[in-house]
């Protein structure tokens, strides 16, 4: 391999506004997956020479997410690039659909968002999920399908996009982040799977099965070479266990990492033909703002060709509230205000996200298979004694248990012995809760979900802290590319 040349000189980051866009052109495509998008980022790590991938950004569907917007954070260092992923699927054949279960009508809501920060050295890339049901509240707007004005209302943050399109979702994660987005970008299923194609497959490790009859997933314990389909019910998969949506953003994670693991290690960045297709097999279904194009794909290339996995972190917005009920919304997820603001300020100031003390220490807890931030719990008075059911159900959230907060009572009030309730399906998740109950027993029960249920007896005395024994589990933690990937 020859040696790298010198690197040129770094163009400063742009930060003005993007040029308002020209209309659109042909029929509309709406984006699906953010985990694409964050590919041509990560791909873009090769010198690879402007007269192979000019003309590409002329695939780029464009769209203008900064709009007349004002009073807006100020800039930090570093570019930050909100990624979303709405729910539509024009491009997705009959036999895709059926094949991996990619029914049902959209709400064209962002059904996945980050925000990724690419540091100014260039040298690292930090991804926070945030997820879809957050509580967020809208700046003032007016409704792109009811044309009614907002002076800004409470929402889950996924529905942004179906109010107010791809502005009314920067405005919003600006106002709950404080973080400025410098570009915009929207990808779709078809791409997703193309670009995986592209690649040869993205290696995934699994040490319990995953299996989950909402989007078809069925994998045993190993190592697997996933495919374009497969990769999608993948990061889809909310069913695999009690852990929902926040399991979800961890496999997603994951998987971004072995995707850059894949690129690195593949030699595809380091060829131009190989390159410019899987850039054009995720360039062909995106949208993005006038100012991300072949340019920024360039820099982004000269500056990142030491990149690895270890060079990439991933967290989750910090959640402060499982089950925060709002009227009209139901049940969303609250953020940690205070972790929330150290999280997002070392975003701002450029820093690895380890700075801003998100990994969790032990503190003497007991290490568990599954983290108790992605088990949810309803509990029981199984016993006469007044406010048992809230002691338990304060102690469990104490602990990171997702926990309904409202404890109700059980049918029959003489439960002696604490027990565990659970569906066969989620059987690790029992046996982590279980072991956060000391002496409880667990009981199978067929169809109950993945909410698993607290019955508290008379024998209860308390909650044991527990831990996930792998450190990318836990809700908020801090973890590097090469933590996640495979042995």
């Amino acid at each position: 391999m020859p040696p790298t040349p010198p690197r040129p000189p770094r163009r400063p980051h742009p930060r003005r506004r993007a040029p308002r866009p020209s209309a659109r052109r042909g029929r509309p495509r709406w984006a699906m997956r953010a985990t694409t998008t964050l590919s041509v980022v990560l791909l873009a790590a090769a010198g690879i020479g402007h007269s192979v991938v000019a003309g590409l950004d002329a695939d780029i569907a464009r769209v203008d997410p900064f709009k007349d917007m004002k009073n807006r954070p100020r800039a930090g260092h570093g570019m930050n690039v909100l990624l979303v992923g709405t729910d539509g699927r024009d491009d997705i054949t009959e036999t895709e659909r059926r094949r991996y279960r990619l029914g049902g009508a959209p709400c064209n809501c962002t059904d996945t968002i980050m925000i990724v920060h690419i540091s100014e050295d260039r040298e690292r890339a930090s991804v926070v999920s945030l997820p879809r049901d957050s509580y967020a509240e809208t700046p003032p707007h007016t409704d792109q399908v009811t044309g009614k004005e907002h002076g800004g209302h409470p929402i889950k943050i996924n529905s942004a996009h179906a109010e107010g399109g791809p502005q009314l979702t920067v405005r919003t994660v600006e106002n709950m982040t404080h973080v400025k987005i410098d570009h915009y970008l929207e990808v779709d299923f078809t791409s997703f799977m193309k670009t995986v194609d592209v690649l040869g497959g993205v290696r995934i490790c699994t040490a319990e099965p995953l299996k989950d009859s909402y989007t078809g997933l069925d994998l045993a314990p190993g190592a697997h070479t996933l495919k374009g389909g497969q990769a999608l019910q993948y990061v889809r998969s909310r069913h695999t266990d009690a852990s929902s949506d926040l399991g979800r953003m961890k496999r997603q994670q994951r998987f971004l990492a072995a995707l850059v693991d894949r690129a690195t290690s593949s030699g595809v960045l380091l060829n131009p033909l190989r390159f410019r297709d899987v850039t054009r097999a995720v360039l062909g279904s995106v949208r993005a703002d006038r100012g991300f194009g072949t340019d920024e794909l360039l820099d982004l290339g000269r500056a990142m060709r030491t990149f690895s996995p270890s060079s990439s972190e991933f967290t989750t917005v910090p959640i402060g509230e499982m089950g925060y009920v709002v009227k009209g919304l139901g049940s969303t997820l609250k953020w940690d205000t205070v972790k929330a603001q150290r999280l997002f300020r070392a975003l701002r100031e450029d820093e690895p996200l380890a700075a801003a003390g998100a990994r969790p220490r032990d503190g003497g807890a007991t290490r568990v298979d599954v983290a108790p931030e992605q088990i949810r719990v309803q509990v029981e008075n199984g016993t006469r004694t007044a406010g048992l059911g809230k002691r338990v159900d304060a102690a469990l959230a104490a602990t990171g248990f997702r926990t309904t907060r409202q404890p109700v009572s059980a049918a029959d009030p003489s439960a002696r012995r604490t027990v565990v309730a659970y569906d066969p399906r989620w059987d690790r998740s029992a046996k982590s809760l279980a072991t956060a109950l000391p002496g409880s027993e667990l009981r199978a029960v067929k169809g109950l979900g993945s909410t698993l249920k607290v019955i508290a007896g008379t024998d209860f005395h308390k909650v044991r802290k527990v831990r996930a024994a792998h450190v990318e589990q836990g809700e908020s933690a801090v973890v590097r590319g090469d933590e996640v990937g495979c042995p």
